[in-house]
């Protein structure tokens, strides 16, 4: 019997880090901004404190220009918000044309209302077969206020 201690209120059920792609060698990417303090990359990264976030309030678009098509079987995100009440809405889509064309995969809306609501995850099982170019839209507050996107985590495997 193998067996791992676990804390309590884990929330991460991630498993081992061989299991995911590593996407900054495999991927190039878009992004219609970036707060210098949080790039794209810190959102990559296992045990990342910061994530990314836009560097302006409104819609923001995170785009992965594969370098090979890839398979994708499972999409894990992390979305973290402690300061604003809000409903943040995500559009994720694949393309296997380089970008011609999309298919939806989800397309969702979550509130967080913090202190009690505050953190997102979203753990999708697909079987996305020659992924070229996988795409997010946030949108973080459908009301049009002046919240900035973030991802607290986005991992493939």
């Amino acid at each position: 019997m193998r067996k791992r201690i676990i804390t309590r209120g884990a929330q991460s059920n991630l498993g081992p880090e061989e299991d995911w792609l590593n996407l900054e060698e495999l991927a190039q990417a878009e992004l219609t901004s970036e707060e210098a303090s949080h790039p794209f990359e810190s959102a990559l990264k296992p045990g990342g404190v910061s994530g990314w976030r836009a560097s302006e309030p409104g819609q923001q678009t995170v785009r992965l220009l594969f370098d090979e098509p890839l398979r994708v079987r499972r999409i894990h995100l992390e979305f973290q918000e402690d300061g604003q009440q809000r409903t943040q809405q995500l559009l994720l889509r694949w393309s296997s044309d380089g970008g011609l064309s999309y298919r939806e995969i989800v397309r969702q809306h979550y509130n967080f209302s913090p202190p009690e609501t505050t953190r997102e995850t979203e753990d999708y099982e697909v079987d996305l077969v020659g992924v070229t170019v996988l795409e997010l839209t946030i949108s973080p507050d459908i009301s049009g206020g002046s919240a900035r996107a973030s991802i607290a985590r986005l991992c493939l495997a």
